[in-house]
């Protein structure tokens, strides 16, 4: 059974710093496009970022972009997620994804139906 299970959330003062691990088991993802997501209370589901297969290729949001660094240890099946400079408006579920298709193409994948495997998440929260 596939399974990606993300930890490292928590509650964290404005200005602070989470790093979010996204630990997938069940089958390799070495040679895939993974992508971190967040969902806010009313909001829909966003795109944060996105790493090609060997962490050569990343792609951000504007909103997160200078202050988020996506990366990946394939040798531990393993993606990350630094956040800093955190404000209350990064305060949401944080959901890590992986495609199911070997990343052979030259544009990273952005939206929610381009991910076949999904985490269940992990809640970040900022204080003010």
């Amino acid at each position: 059974q596939v399974q990606l299970v993300e930890s490292g959330g928590g509650l964290v003062q404005a200005g602070g710093s989470l790093r979010l691990s996204c630990a997938a088991s069940g089958r390799t993802f070495s040679s895939n496009a993974m992508g971190w997501f967040r969902l806010a209370p009313g909001k829909e589901r966003e795109f944060v970022a996105s790493i090609g297969w060997n962490g050569g290729r990343t792609d951000y949001a504007d909103s997160v972009k200078g202050r988020f660094t996506v990366s990946r240890d394939n040798a531990k099946n393993t993606m990350y997620l630094q956040m800093n400079s955190l404000n209350p408006e990064d305060t949401a579920l944080y959901y890590c994804a992986a495609r199911n298709d070997p990343d052979y193409t030259l544009v990273l994948p952005r939206r929610v139906y381009e991910f076949d495997y999904w985490g269940q998440g992990t809640q970040v929260t900022v204080s003010s």
